[in-house]
């Protein structure tokens, strides 16, 4: 997955967003994700990481339901 992608979905998995947008190891980023430094919510068992918050948090935009 490229930044470009992730930014065109709405919710990516921890270890998606702690890779493409902060370079972490998935250990790292789910220690990021549980002290609050990634925003997450949870969709049943799942940990999932909202893109809008991160990508505004970071100064990007996401493209969530823009044409391609």
């Amino acid at each position: 997955m490229t930044i470009d992608e992730a930014l065109s979905r709405p919710t990516i998995s921890v270890p998606d967003a702690g890779k493409l947008f902060f370079g972490l190891a998935r250990n790292a980023a789910y220690e990021a994700a549980r002290s609050g430094d990634i925003p997450t919510i949870k969709i049943g068992g799942r940990i999932m990481v909202p893109v809008v918050p991160l990508a505004e948090k970071l100064g990007l935009r996401a493209t969530i339901g823009r044409a391609a």
